[in-house]
């Protein structure tokens, strides 16, 4: 086995828990899911609407918003970087120098 193998296997359990973890099914009010990605994305659009205009007050509702939606986004983000090390850690074993 080359020296890369176990950190490559390694990379892909990781991954695999982490996704395994992250892709439990939520049951809750539609609405409620939709509205909570909703209203931060409005804020985001509402305050680059007011940065455009020159407005400093802007700003804060901007961040604000990206702040909840990043922290919305998160399990999302997560789960995008569980397939990017199991990608990896598959790409590392397939890379096979002699």
């Amino acid at each position: 086995m080359k020296r890369n193998t176990g950190l490559a296997i390694v990379l892909i359990a990781f991954g695999a828990l982490i996704l395994f973890h992250n892709l439990g099914i939520h049951i809750g009010s539609l609405f409620g899911s939709i509205m909570g990605y909703v209203i931060p994305a409005a804020m985001v659009a509402l305050g680059y609407v007011g940065i455009k205009n020159g407005s400093k007050l802007a700003w804060v509702i901007a961040g604000l918003g990206v702040i909840i939606l990043v922290g919305k986004l998160a399990g999302w983000i997560i789960i995008l970087l569980a397939i990017g090390l199991i990608a990896y850690g598959f790409s590392m074993l397939k890379r096979r120098t002699v």
